[in-house]
């Protein structure tokens, strides 16, 4: 990408296209501290009300750019700067490069608890990874008084849900989920009833007594990325048919509606979504039905396969983040007469812990 001045006009050339740059654009980018608050990034003018402008002067000095627009604006921008909003690179899945993987993932990225954590360089190595990976193991998290919530609070904002601000997973009688039981828990999602569905879970380990209770982890782009490369029809209808989500207790009726992948605009993975215990598939006309069943029970093959699984147990003081957008979870069964097993767990946004790193990224010059 290179940036080149022909008769004050200022014009992007990448891969060898020309691309004249609207001189609002330009001139809506001022950083002056007159035109910008520079404690929030806001701008101290309206640019929505600008009109003809013009730019009357430009020259190129090393990494700066000077213009003169014809409201009597002059301003030096950082060409680095622009041109990295004009490819988006600062979109953060295109500084962060997302690691699809299967059961041969040798090392789980896994990081120890300390004090100042939060604020520190290796914070920005965790969550680096957790997007690349789509997860991250911490150790060491002190136990008591519900640290979950403050853990949590530290890198996003915790989102409450009708299970509460967080949720104790234990066996309990009369259960208004299966995660509240000893049972098996095949790979899955959660919450993709709500509106919208949780990003990211977070499950903070307490008590683990038992020899069972392991913890399972599929990474869903990359089954995604394999049924799309080997059976296309069944991607196809995966992608496009919205399957109805419904959980339902004494207090709440909860229900929403999305694909089993979700795509992007540009045809990217957005999200996965699979509850098999909670989908109402629509009626859709017979034949249609009967690729989709076989489509779901393929890739539901897939996700409880050894091929794209992995396995290990949680033990008291680890905290296991995941991207629930991303990654499927489940566990083993275990036997509740053996001892206790004992996790609390809690959602947070994408966006506060995309926010935290790029703060992260800004403070450590990244």
């Amino acid at each position: 990408m290179k940036i080149e001045v022909n008769n004050n006009a200022v014009i992007f050339n990448h891969n060898n296209q020309k691309i004249e740059v609207h001189p609002i654009w330009l001139r809506e980018r001022v950083r002056e501290k007159k035109y910008l608050d520079k404690s929030s990034d806001q701008r101290l003018f309206d640019p929505s009300f600008l009109d003809n402008i013009d730019i009357e002067n430009a020259h190129i000095t090393n990494d700066m750019l000077e213009l003169t627009f014809s409201d009597g604006v002059t301003s030096k921008f950082q060409i680095s700067r622009l041109t990295s909003e004009f490819l988006d690179s600062k979109d953060l899945l295109n500084t962060v490069t997302q690691k699809i993987w299967d059961s041969s993932l040798q090392n789980k990225p896994t990081y120890e608890f300390k004090d100042n954590l939060y604020e520190g360089r290796e914070m920005y190595e965790l969550l680096k990874s957790f997007y690349e990976y789509g997860f991250v193991i911490v150790k060491k998290v002190p136990t008591q008084n519900n640290y979950i919530v403050k853990f949590a609070n530290l890198i996003g904002s915790v989102r409450p849900t009708n299970f509460g601000e967080y949720f104790n997973v234990k066996s309990v009688s009369n259960p208004n989920d299966l995660a509240y039981t000893s049972l098996a828990l095949s790979p899955h999602t959660d919450n993709p009833y709500r509106k919208p569905v949780p990003c990211i879970q977070l499950l903070h380990c307490i008590e683990n007594e038992v020899s069972g209770g392991f913890s399972t982890l599929v990474d869903g782009f990359k089954v995604a990325t394999h049924l799309k490369e080997n059976n296309p029809e069944y991607f196809e209808i995966l992608t496009t048919v919205k399957v109805k989500f419904k959980f339902t207790d004494k207090d709440v009726i909860l229900e929403n509606k999305g694909e089993l992948i979700e795509l992007n605009e540009l045809g990217n993975f957005k999200q996965i979504r699979f509850n098999t215990r909670l989908d109402y598939v629509p009626a859709l006309e017979k034949n249609q039905l009967d690729l989709y069943y076989k489509a779901r029970k393929k890739i539901s093959s897939l996700y409880s396969s050894e091929k794209f699984k992995i396995e290990f147990k949680l033990m008291p003081g680890d905290v296991i983040m995941m991207d629930n957008h991303r990654l499927l979870h489940g566990r083993t069964a275990y036997d509740i007469n053996e001892g206790k097993r004992f996790l609390q767990g809690c959602y947070i946004d994408h966006d506060s812990s995309e926010g935290k790193l790029r703060h992260l990224q800004r403070k450590f010059n990244i």
